[in-house]
């Protein structure tokens, strides 16, 4: 189209959904004009021209307008002015084109100017929608015209590519709006009702708003866009639920785990071929973590609407022994915590002393019975804190909403921990070092599978490492961190006498570096693979002083295992009769072994402030790398909102 170029407005009553009649809906006009015209010569009558189906309007001539190609012109005349209009054919008519039979559609009525629609959400129950007003009838001797229901939704799904190819196939019946859609509305409104309990946002779903705009129907037109508006809702619904609210890249360079989005279309189909009750209750998360989070989180409301834990307790450190008012509120904490039994005690007697240390447990620390500085930090904790974390875990479990594996790894980076979990329960479990907290070096988050095991590793310096840390050393000393071997692009192992680096930089550094296998080598004596973009791996460490410490990030991103040996051997346990046997085998040869898992192992690399026990408790952790706050916020600004009052 040359620019400045008048289009004439269409004169169909469409409110511009299409703005033109395009491809498709030429092809359906012409099987209308030749259906016309077949009837015209069986009849031997003169005849009208045949109707528009979008609204009765009467096709008269095809027309040569310059702007568009030859098969894609049409003039529209209305027959009550008695002049045409050239429409430039530039878009698909969804009312048209995806009609399911144009030359012979039937004309779909309207519901009985009496009859009703009954809400029956439990906040509305009883509330009555008038019907609106029946359709006119359709011309008994031109096409069929579709309702006014029909136009409208076909309108307003016209630009949605899933629910216009939904409804089509449907021949557009109402899946909210008709008679007896009525049990399938309470069970959304029942559903979506629960969406602040689960830490979703409530306005963007609230039942009391969809209530309201089904009882402001006036019109069949009204009706077709809100069968629209409940499915979209729907569709925002089943993704926010199943797979979060959020897309987990766009907080953190980190968070690099793929969530299992499910295909919207066979989403609502399924929805609209099944027990609808049955079919959302099934949408949440269904592990049971999901469900005692969304408990906790309205425990918390109600503990938080009561005042919470009370006073927080002054100090840095108090010891068994001690006495005097901070005790005191020490005592008065644990006690609204749930740790202490009502007691008058004034001291830090024996009692208290087991309730810290109950509390250290629960937290992650070292469980000496000391209020240490970090112990009282995380005891000052507010209940509000305390709910973010509940929230932001049950978003991150809507991400893993998954199959996690019969049997499978689970690293939780905020807890320091990797577990082997068979059927729900830890078989075996062990410290670990995670990366640290500066964002280049912190462990990601993310899901794959272990392979195999390296026995002996090499470990093959990341050039990262190599340039940033180790050249400035070798440029001062060339046989610094004598250790590591310096390997051209041959393979081969060079005389570090032999080269001027301070003739290199970070970009132009040529050599690779790799230290031998041995105690003293970087990855241990094992590393567990998973094979991955980010070269992140569970692995052995010569480090082992460091898994003392209660904050444990200090690698380069890999995960670092205080009890490699035994996870070895758990991993191989179901392959072979005497797992230590085969991985001592390979370990006593002093060179680089591979052994190979007949089964891969599902491994989730996790960061989880907040967890539920299996007895009901809540364990919680430090939010080291600070994501659990970039993810809170996010959460804010998609309209996610704290509500103790709800509690």
């Amino acid at each position: 189209m040359r620019r400045g170029q008048v289009v004439p407005r269409p004169l169909c009553r469409c409110t511009g959904a299409c703005g033109a009649i395009g491809t498709a809906a030429w092809q359906g006009v012409a099987k209308l004009r030749q259906a016309e015209g077949d009837r015209r010569r069986a009849m031997d009558t003169p005849g009208e021209n045949p109707k528009c189906p979008l609204m009765g309007l009467y096709i008269s001539e095809v027309a040569m307008p310059i702007s568009a190609p030859e098969d894609r012109r049409v003039a529209v005349s209305a027959p009550s002015r008695g002049r045409s209009r050239l429409v430039v054919a530039g878009a698909v008519c969804a009312a048209v084109a995806l009609a399911p039979a144009i030359a012979g559609a039937q004309a779909v009525s309207a519901p009985a100017a009496d009859a009703g629609v009954t809400l029956s959400a439990p906040a509305i129950t009883g509330d009555q929608v008038s019907a609106p007003v029946a359709a006119p009838a359709a011309d008994p001797v031109a096409a069929p015209v579709l309702s006014p229901f029909h136009q409208a939704l076909a309108a307003a799904v016209g630009s949605d590519k899933v629910l216009a190819e939904f409804y089509q196939a449907r021949d557009w019946k109402p899946l909210w709006t008709g008679m007896g859609d009525a049990g399938r509305r309470q069970a959304f409104f029942q559903a979506i009702s629960t969406a602040a309990d689960q830490g979703l946002p409530q306005e963007r779903y609230d039942p009391r708003i969809l209530a309201q705009a089904f009882r402001d129907v006036q019109t069949e037109r009204d009706r077709g866009q809100l069968e629209a508006r409940m499915s979209r809702t729907f569709l925002d619904w089943a993704h926010d639920v199943q797979t979060g609210v959020l897309r987990p890249a766009s907080i953190s360079s980190a968070l690099v785990l793929t969530v299992p989005l499910r295909d919207p279309l066979k989403t609502i189909e399924a929805f609209a071929s099944s027990d609808p009750a049955g079919y959302l209750a099934k949408l949440p998360p269904q592990m049971p973590q999901y469900r005692r989070l969304v408990k906790a989180k309205m425990d918390m409301e109600r503990l938080i609407a009561a005042g919470g834990w009370g006073p927080t307790v002054p100090g840095r450190k108090l010891s068994p022994g001690d006495n005097g008012p901070d005790v005191v509120a020490l005592r008065n904490r644990l006690i609204a915590m749930g740790y202490l039994g009502r007691t008058n005690a004034a001291g830090y007697d024996g009692q208290l002393q087991a309730a810290v240390q109950l509390f250290q447990e629960d937290h992650g620390l070292v469980p000496d019975g000391v209020a240490g500085p970090e112990t009282l930090g995380q005891i000052n904790d507010s209940a509000e804190d305390r709910l973010k974390s509940i929230v932001v875990a049950l978003e991150r479990l809507r991400w893993l909403n998954m199959p996690w594996g019969k049997r499978h790894v689970w690293v939780n980076e905020a807890d320091f921990t990797a577990r082997v979990v068979d059927d729900g329960k830890t078989t075996f479990e062990t410290r670990a070092v995670i990366g640290r907290s500066q964002l280049d070096h912190q462990s990601p988050e993310f899901s794959d599978q272990i392979e195999f095991m390296v026995v002996n590793p090499y470990w093959n310096v990341p050039r990262s490492i190599a340039t940033k840390e180790y050249l400035p050393q070798l440029q001062r000393n060339p046989n610094a961190v004598s250790y590591l071997q310096v390997v051209n692009a041959q393979g081969q192992v060079i005389d570090r006498n032999s080269v001027d680096f301070n003739q290199y930089t970070k970009n132009t550094f040529p050599f690779e570096m790799k230290q031998p296998p041995s105690s003293r080598n970087a990855l241990g004596l094992v590393k567990f693979m998973f094979p991955n973009r980010w070269n992140i791996y569970l692995h052995d460490t010569p480090s082992k002083s460091l898994f003392s410490r209660n904050t444990r990030d200090f690698s380069h991103g890999c995960i670092r295992l205080n009890d490699p040996f035994d996870m070895a051997y758990t991993l191989l346990a179901p392959q072979t009769n005497d797992p230590k046997a085969v991985f001592k085998a390979a370990l006593n040869t002093g060179k680089e072994r591979t052994i190979m898992l007949k089964t891969p192992v599902p491994v989730h690399l996790t960061y989880f402030t907040a967890w539920p026990t299996p007895k009901g408790g809540m364990e919680y952790r430090r939010d080291v790398y600070g994501r659990d706050a970039l993810i809170f916020e996010a959460l804010q600004k998609a309209g996610v909102a704290l509500d103790p009052l709800r509690g």
